[in-house]
């Protein structure tokens, strides 16, 4: 599966369902981020299984300010609606194929009582 293009629209409903969804905040002038795609679309084509979005950050400026993004690439991954990795940097293939596998092995019920515990205490 390729990766698809998210916009203001279509954001919220992809990475709040249920499932893995990565996504790429991006831009064309920006020189790591051309070389993290081809990386990115690789892991793409790799698990069809995963959601892989995309964000021009150029072009959907108030997703990309809201969604906090200062440096760019910045990769996100949600898993069934909870954002559980966000680290600017383009990532080697190796790194990419890393964060997947430990994506795919989180304890979603341990991840939401994790977080339960630390908005009570906040």
């Amino acid at each position: 599966m390729s990766t698809q293009t998210l916009t203001a629209s279509s954001f919220q409903d992809a990475v709040t369902g249920p499932g893995i969804v990565l996504v790429d905040f991006w831009a064309a002038w920006c020189g790591p981020c051309r070389m993290f795609a081809p990386v990115y679309e690789a892991a793409a084509e790799q698990y069809p299984d995963i959601t892989f979005g995309k964000v021009d950050t150029e072009a959907e400026t108030q997703l990309a300010a809201a969604a906090g993004i200062r440096s760019i690439p910045t990769l996100m991954a949600f898993r069934d609606g909870v954002l559980v990795f966000s680290q600017p940097g383009a990532l080697p293939a190796e790194a990419l194929e890393e964060l997947i596998g430990a994506v795919q092995g989180l304890d979603m019920d341990a991840v939401r009582a994790d977080l339960a515990t630390r908005q009570q205490s906040a």
